[in-house]
C-alpha cells in the first residue's frame, strides 16, 4: 500500500479510492444480456480502479444533495453495510476494509487474508477462497423496521437484491465474474469480519476476472 494511498487516523487506516467511472462501453442490454454466476477466477489481482468501481456499483453516491445512492432504499435509510475482503490486489493489502460510500473511502477492518476462513464458514464453498477479493454485505435491519415495522425486513432483503444485481452487471461491464452466496454461518461470518452486533451478513460475493 503506498503512502499516496494510505492515511493514518488514530488506529485506523483509510484508502481513498479513485473516482468511478460514470460512462462505459458496455450497454445494459450487453451487461444484462451476457450476465452469469462465476465461480471459477483467475489467480490474477485486481486493480484499486476496478475495487472502485465494484464499490461504487453497490452503495455508491449518486445524489450528493440527499445521500441517494446506486440502489434503491425505503425511506432512502440505507441499512446495508458493505464490506472487502481482499486476497491480492495491485494496491491494496490482503485484509478485511469497510467501504464508505460517503467518502468514496475504505477503512481496514482487519489485516490478513479471511478468504479461506469465509469459505468454510460458507459451507466449504472453496472458490471463496480463491477470489481476488470478496464483497460481503450486511444490514442493520433496525434503519427500516424503525420506520416500517416488521415489513422493513423484507425492503431490506429487496435492497441486498437491487444492491447485488448491480455488482453482476458493473462485473460483466469490467470482464469481471461474481456469484451471489446466502449459504453460510451468519454467527461465523460475523466472528470472522468483527461485524457489529446489530448487523447481520447477508450476502458473500466472491469477484474475479473469468478464466473464459
Amino acid at each position: 500500500m503506498s503512502q499516496k494511498q494510505q492515511k493514518e487516523v488514530g488506529e485506523n487506516t483509510f484508502i481513498i479510492l479513485p473516482q468511478p467511472d460514470k460512462t462505459g462501453e458496455t450497454s445494459i442490454e450487453e451487461a444484462l444480456l451476457e450476465r452469469r454466476s462465476v465461480r471459477e477466477y483467475k489467480d490474477q489481482a485486481l486493480s484499486l480502479k476496478d475495487i472502485s468501481q465494484i464499490l461504487w456499483s453497490v452503495q455508491g453516491i449518486t445524489a450528493p444533495d440527499f445521500g441517494g445512492r446506486t440502489a434503491p432504499s425505503a425511506g432512502a435509510l440505507y441499512p446495508l453495510e458493505v464490506y472487502l475482503t481482499v486476497r491480492t490486489s495491485e494496491e491494496i493489502e490482503p485484509g478485511v476494509y469497510k467501504y464508505l460510500p460517503d467518502n468514496h473511502k475504505l477503512i481496514m477492518v482487519l489485516e490478513g487474508d479471511v478468504g479461506t476462513l469465509l469459505a468454510r464458514a460458507a459451507l466449504g464453498q472453496m472458490f471463496i477462497s480463491e477470489a481476488p477479493i470478496n464483497l460481503v454485505f450486511s444490514a442493520v435491519f433496525e434503519r427500516t423496521t424503525r420506520k416500517y415495522g416488521e415489513r422493513g425486513i423484507r425492503y431490506v432483503h429487496m435492497e441486498a437484491g437491487h444492491a447485488a444485481q448491480n455488482v453482476y452487471l458493473q462485473c460483466q461491464s469490467l470482464g469481471l465474474g461474481t456469484v451471489t452466496i446466502g449459504a453460510f454461518d451468519d454467527k461465523e461470518v460475523s466472528r470472522i469480519l468483527k461485524l457489529s452486533e446489530e448487523e447481520t451478513p447477508l450476502y458473500i460475493m466472491p469477484i474475479g476476472k473469468k478464466t473464459n
